[in-house]
Parts: C-alpha cells; structure tokens; sequence
C-alpha cells in the first residue's frame, strides 16, 4: 500500500517520530542545544567565531522552534525579524546523532509557516562556507543572495533567501 505524505505536515510528523514545539529563546531545551551548537561552531569557525557569535545571542528571540523525538530534544532553530518584509533564521542545530532522519527539513518547513502566519513575505539566512551539509539543505529550497548585512563583505558566509508568498 503506497501512502501520499506530500502537503501533509502531520503524516510527515509521525512518520519521523517527531514533534515540532514553538517556545522562546527561555526554554531550557533550546538553551541547552544552542550551548551544543556554539560548541560545534567555535571548532568549525576557528579564528572568525568570535565574528559570528557577536550576531547569534539568543537573548531577544521570541520565534524558536525545539524538534523532539519521542521526548528528547533533538534539535532546534529561531526566526528574528530582520526588515519589514523578512525574517531572518538563526541557531539552526540537529544532534549529530538526528541527522540524516529529515529533521532540519521540518525545523525549516515549521520556521517558514511560522514565518508566514506573522506577516513576512521571506526568510533569509547565513551559514558558513564551511558548512556543507547546512549548505545542501538550504540550496533544496532556498536560493543563494548576495550576503546581507552584517555578512556583506565576508568571504566565509553564505547568504540564502525565499520568498513565502
């Protein structure tokens, strides 16, 4: 028997096991992933983290999205409003042991609906260029821009957007 899960958030969803919650940047979840993704990142940047963590405190984010499998956080991401007509995603972070299961894709696929229910006609973000993997998934479905501010001018990031409507 052949199931159709295309446009269907919720077969999506138990088929990975997985629950998506909307919270803030205050839950102890979130905290503790961004704390793991921080880690990674000061290893993967080197001598430019400190460049790129003066734009990710998570103090002021009111949009984030934890993904659970069963009852383990396995990964989270946030939006900010960046202009008038765009959000912009940051602390994007699946364990290493999640991934490959689909997960990044619905922490995107929940950040962009979001996104959307508040009025913003497109996502844009950053990642490193050393980030290949991140960089595959954007490139599914996003299209890569010029950098933005304040990533104008830096050869190690690379910008995407998409539009929502």
């Amino acid at each position: 028997m052949e199931v159709n899960y295309k446009n269907s958030r919720r077969n999506i969803h138990s088929v990975l096991n997985m629950k998506p919650i909307r919270t803030s940047s205050e839950n102890p979840d979130f905290i503790q992933l961004v704390k793991m993704l921080d880690e990674y990142l000061a290893f993967m940047d080197g001598e430019d983290h400190a460049f790129y963590d003066q734009f990710n405190g998570i103090d002021k984010l009111k949009h984030c999205v934890l993904l659970y499998e069963e009852e383990n956080a396995v990964g989270c991401g946030a939006i900010k409003p960046y202009d008038k007509k765009s959000a912009e995603v940051k602390r994007m972070f699946v364990l290493p042991e999640s991934r490959g299961k689909g997960y990044a894709s619905a922490l995107l696929s929940e950040l962009e609906t979001w996104t959307a229910e508040l009025g913003f006609e497109r996502v844009i973000l950053e990642t490193g260029i050393g980030q290949t993997e991140a960089i595959r998934l954007y490139e599914k479905t996003y299209r890569r821009i010029e950098n933005y501010e304040p990533y104008a001018g830096v050869e190690n990031s690379v910008c995407f957007e998409k539009e929502l409507k």
